[in-house]
């Protein structure tokens, strides 16, 4: 049995990065399974290590070099793993972006961190050719799953994934330093682009610990998980907890509630976890007589909702867990495994790491137990939060002001030190998991000749914790876009996570008397106004989204 038994503040460090943990389970459990595709291929974790080196390798023959960065455009697939495994053994940083992102958000993610190589699958190669005039910085593309030859593009050497990890040229790889940004995950920009959160070695290490003693996982565990690898949850707690375990991964590339029990069943998952909206959207599935037939025990959740907490629990007859945390700083706060999951609370911070306060938004000023604040928090030890925002130095000291980091959640921590979050800064915007900018989708409402101005809100939908979106605008001239079409246009121009579900055409959008928008009030209908709602007219996002691009 292996346990992650994490060493007291001021241990030696030198060993916590994700190079030489890959070295010594590859020495462990060299012929265990790591990472098994959902109904499909498997590898070992010696197979791991040996796609790694191939991966450092045919990198290093592009001209990558050690602390670089490398974009990665994959989906839930072993590839996926591989690439961030061997990008890290060649010294240099990942960068995992959203396999949704199209136009502006993806231009904007791969010239910020100046990549010159991205490695993306075909099925995405039509966004890399709309943008291709606007990445400066790009030299080589690796294409994965290219069928029918490679294309031509003008300015960029192309080839194969094939051929990128076709062999090891046995080069001795400078282990990578706990300090050294072994990830880029970019966050939500809220009134702005989006941000890429440089996490170093030691951070995203510690969250793989912290997960594991969390969870109580072992090397005879097996982990489902069904988010996606670019975001923090998936990438850190999941493939880097299983690799900290020396357990087994089940890598699904879908999420469908009704389906969920099923595939747990299926690949005989013991651990799993998600975000609260997606745990909802399980318990909101139909009850049957087999919800207990599967060998899960435990399941995180970033929250379990208040409301289905204890009856989720005792429907599927597992230990629900719950946590808070950011990728800028991990998971500072667990639920105590060995108590009953207090309803509300996402658990206590683990002192070992972390300090962690309740302050008036305001001043920065403590508040006393109870009084709800701003949660703020600091590391207890160098490099296990993140480095920065990457190239933008103004971001990030406006978030480590007075010496604290800046979550914009709001909480408040009771008497016997358990933390309770209550709500998102008002202008933050999260659906369905993901963290949206309303700047970007402002941004492209505005590219339509029949708006004047624009601002993105979100605003309660029917999952606990989530929001929908809404799009509130002013027609040039006093003359209303149809929203129909407005959303055709944002369709094509954004993920599809952030079209918005509803526009409302108001005169003019609130402000301040210093001209701040008042983004609060445009949550509420305006008196009078009428707001049209996608879904209420029918119009299936899936089906646009395919049509217009």
């Amino acid at each position: 049995m292996i346990r992650a038994d994490t060493p007291a503040p001021g241990a030696d460090m030198a060993d916590w990065n994700v190079v030489r943990l890959l070295g010594e389970r590859a020495r462990t459990h060299h012929d265990r399974t790591f990472v098994q595709e959902f109904g499909g291929r498997r590898q070992t974790y010696g197979e791991s290590l040996q796609a790694a080196r191939r991966i450092a390798s045919g990198l290093q023959r592009l001209g990558s070099a050690p602390r670089d960065t490398v974009v990665v455009m994959v989906g839930n697939r072993l590839e996926a793993i591989d690439l961030w495994l061997g990008i890290n053994l060649l010294g240099a940083t990942e960068v995992a972006i959203n396999t949704a992102y199209v136009g502006n958000s993806f231009e904007h993610a791969l010239n910020l961190c100046g990549a010159r190589t991205i490695v993306i699958e075909e099925a995405w190669l039509p966004v890399l050719k709309a943008s291709l005039g606007a990445l400066p910085h790009l030299r080589s593309v690796v294409v994965l799953g290219q069928a029918a030859g490679l294309p031509a593009l003008p300015g960029v050497t192309v080839e194969g994934y094939r051929e990128l990890a076709a062999a090891d040229n046995g080069a001795q790889f400078v282990e990578p330093q706990y300090f050294d940004t072994a990830s880029v995950i970019y966050t939500s920009g809220t009134t702005g682009p989006a941000k890429g959160v440089m996490m170093p070695h030691a951070q995203v290490m510690l969250i793989a610990r912290m997960t594991v003693d969390a969870m109580r996982m072992t090397d005879s565990d097996i982990f489902y998980n069904f988010t996606p690898l670019y975001h923090m949850a998936a990438k850190f707690m999941g493939v880097l907890g299983v690799l900290q375990a020396g357990a087994t991964l089940v890598l699904d590339q879908s999420f469908a509630p009704a389906e969920w029990l099923s595939r747990i069943r299926a690949c005989g998952a013991t651990v799993s976890g998600g975000p609260g909206t997606l745990i909802q959207m399980i318990h909101d599935t139909p009850p049957t007589a087999d919800d207990r037939n599967h060998a899960l025990t435990r399941i995180y959740g970033a929250p379990v909702p208040q409301h289905i907490a204890a009856p989720f629990q005792q429907r599927f007859g597992v230990k629900g867990i719950e946590l808070w945390g950011m990728t800028e700083i991990g998971d500072p706060c667990w639920s105590p495994y060995d108590e009953p999951l207090r309803e509300g609370s996402c658990g206590k911070v683990d002192p070992r790491w972390y300090e962690l306060t309740i302050a008036d938004p305001d001043t920065d000023l403590p508040l006393a137990n109870g009084q709800t604040g701003e949660i703020l928090v600091r590391p207890k030890l160098p490099w296990i939060c993140m480095k920065g925002y990457m190239g933008m130095p103004d971001k990030t000291a406006e978030a480590w002001r007075n010496l604290w980091f800046h979550t914009g959640d709001l909480g408040y921590v009771d008497a016997d030190g358990y933390v309770y979050f209550v709500a998102r800064a008002s202008e933050r915007i999260r659906r369905r998991s993901e963290n949206i900018s309303a700047y970007e989708i402002e941004l492209a409402a505005r590219a339509h000749p029949a708006v004047a101005e624009a601002a993105a809100v979100g605003v309660e939908s029917e999952y606990a914790g989530d929001d929908d979106i809404k799009l509130c605008i002013v027609g040039k001239d006093g003359q209303a876009p149809d929203p129909l079409l407005l959303t055709e246009h944002l369709a094509r121009l954004l993920p599809h996570y952030m079209v918005p579900r509803y526009i409302e055409v108001l005169p003019e959008l609130p402000r301040t008397p210093t001209s701040k928008l008042q983004r609060a009030l445009m949550k509420k209908p305006a008196p009078g106004g009428t707001v049209w709602d996608r879904k209420q007219a029918g119009v299936a996002l899936r089906g646009m989204v395919e049509r217009v691009r």
